[in-house]
């Protein structure tokens, strides 16, 4: 079967999307628990455990609008 046939493109969207959203969980589960660890080591509000989540949805959503943005040259003619 043809990687570019109608029948195979939802199924790779779904995949696609799936990669993203896992992505964005585990990256955003791994900041909490570094902000967590880097507070209590630094003995601070929880400063670290709120900004470090807040750095990686920014980097995550720009990775996400340049991933998803433009597919109009990604795709073949």
């Amino acid at each position: 079967m043809d990687k570019n046939s109608p029948s195979s493109k939802p199924k790779n969207i779904l995949r696609r999307y799936a990669a993203l959203g896992t992505e964005m969980l585990v990256s955003i589960g791994i900041a909490v628990f570094i902000g967590l660890k880097v507070d209590q080591w630094l003995h601070t509000l929880p400063l670290f455990s709120c900004v470090l989540p807040l750095l990686v949805l920014i980097g995550i959503f720009y990775k996400l609008i340049r991933e998803t943005g433009n597919t109009k040259k990604n795709e073949p003619k």
